[in-house]
């Protein structure tokens, strides 16, 4: 899937409810659920698990396991339940993910990622992808990283966003592990040159698309995270910059508007309305009344049966 943009997965944050907020300021954006194992694909409720809306496309799940039998069965479901990609997480260096032998961990497993990979394929004609850090541990050189994507793309990856940290998988917290080790960019961008036939995406730190743009002379995507969570309407040009598409986008009022049905939709069926505005609060970051649009959400988006008539109480509080 040629895409030159694309949001990071993200525990309890790209949830299907982020994902269709997000489709109001972004249409082509390659946008992921958060990570879920294979065991809970396999054997939990999927429509709570893997459910979306068809808005959401393009849309990859991100699924984390190491048992090629499993995971192909997961990419039969992804599949069938109409996903456009799986990616498979080798970068998540938490310690419960390590209880499972799965993630970080498994890079200094290339070839059991490389069965993993090749079983998927085999079992599905979406994309397989791969998502991983330069290194972990020791493990952290060029060639180290070199010798990982060499085994797995022989097993059929072809597309690979790299975290441009190192994982520690001891001593760090997950959240450090996303801050404290140097981000080493010019190690992904040798990777592209030295691997050019691949699909090569770069993680790690963007807050611009200034920065996007830069990147994107050395690589063939460029990923972003939590920026795009704490400041959502970042993303609110890149259909017309990264994609040339002529269609003019909406403003964050409209943004808001657009939503009204959807939240309205979701009360109707039970769903406490904080379960949806968490991910809205920063649409305003920067912009006048942001705090009190944030406040009143907040003080009434826990009470029981309410819906879109609290957004648009906020809204009005915002100027313009």
């Amino acid at each position: 899937m040629p895409n030159p943009l694309s949001i990071a997965p993200m525990m309890d944050r790209t949830d299907r409810h982020y994902r269709y907020f997000m489709r109001q300021i972004t249409r082509r954006t390659l946008l992921y659920t958060e990570m879920v194992t294979s065991a809970a694909i396999m054997h939990g409720d999927k429509e709570h698990l893997l459910g979306f809306s068809l808005e959401e496309k393009p849309l990859s799940l991100q699924v984390g396991g190491d048992n090629p039998a499993d995971l192909a069965e997961c990419a039969r479901i992804a599949e069938g339940m109409g996903y456009d990609e799986i990616n498979l997480n080798v970068g998540c260096p938490s310690s419960r993910v390590q209880s499972g032998n799965f993630g970080a961990c498994l890079m200094a497993k290339p070839q059991q990622v490389a069965d993993c990979v090749a079983a998927m394929i085999d079992a599905t004609k979406i994309p397989v992808t791969v998502k991983h850090r330069i290194g972990v541990d020791d493990l952290d050189s060029y060639e180290d990283m070199v010798n990982f994507v060499k085994v797995v793309s022989q097993a059929g990856c072809q597309r690979f966003t790299v975290h441009a940290r190192k994982a520690w998988l001891e001593g760090l917290s997950p959240k450090e592990n996303r801050d404290v080790p140097p981000l080493r960019y010019e190690d992904v961008h040798r990777l592209k040159q030295d691997f050019p036939h691949l699909f090569i995406e770069i993680n790690g730190g963007f807050k611009t698309l200034t920065q996007v743009e830069q990147h994107l002379k050395s690589v063939d995507a460029v990923m972003v995270g939590r920026a795009a969570y704490d400041n959502p309407y970042l993303f609110a040009t890149v259909d017309k910059e990264f994609y040339t598409e002529a269609a003019s986008f909406f403003n964050r009022r409209e943004v808001v508007e657009n939503m009204y049905d959807y939240i309205d939709k979701w009360a109707a069926k039970g769903l406490k309305l904080n379960k949806i505005t968490r991910h809205m609060l920063q649409l305003f970051t920067g912009i006048p009344g942001s705090r009190a649009w944030k406040q009143h959400i907040t003080e009434n988006s826990c009470r029981f049966g309410v819906g879109s008539e609290v957004v648009r109480e906020a809204l009005a509080k915002v100027p313009g």
